[in-house]
């Protein structure tokens, strides 16, 4: 299971047992979006190959501002 905690300036994820930080730069780069608009199941792709993604997608925007 992949365990992801946002921010405003990137993602804390663990994968696999390793921890390690996507930032805001390389998410926007990957996903061509403003990282705000960018979702947790497209995050969850550039972690994994072929993720299991349940549920309805939420926007970084979102859930940073829940917080």
């Amino acid at each position: 299971m992949t365990a992801l905690s946002f921010d405003d300036e990137g993602v804390d994820v663990v994968y696999e047992g390793t921890e390690f930080r996507l930032e805001k730069a390389l998410i926007e780069e990957a996903t061509e979006k403003s990282y705000p608009d960018v979702t947790d199941h497209e995050v969850l792709k550039i972690v994994e190959e072929n993720p299991s993604i349940s549920g309805e997608p939420r926007r970084i925007g979102d859930i940073v501002q829940s917080v």
